[in-house]
């Protein structure tokens, strides 16, 4: 097979746009991970705050759970919870 410059040269370039796509979505990576370090620092110090002014943080953050899920899955948790307390005269 004798050489076919025409096709290295599509080669080349090919895997140059490739690779540096590849480095775009690293790069994109990197970036949503250090705001996601930056989110949960100001997470943290929401929390220190609301701590500071003398809230339970441990509630708070069961609120925020709550606040997550569906009502009917929480009225179904409690309703059996109720029932699992009753059951031994809590």
């Amino acid at each position: 097979m004798k050489p076919d410059p025409e096709f290295d040269a599509a080669r080349d370039n090919a895997y140059r746009v490739t690779a540096g796509e590849l480095r775009q979505f690293i790069e994109r990576f990197e970036r949503l991970g250090q705001e996601k370090a930056d989110i949960a620092d100001q997470q943290k110090e929401v929390m220190a705050e609301a701590k500071a002014r003398g809230y339970d943080t441990n509630i708070l953050r069961k609120i925020v759970a709550l606040r997550k899920r569906d009502k009917d899955d929480i009225a179904e948790e409690e309703a059996v919870l109720d029932m699992y307390k009753e059951a031994l005269g809590m």
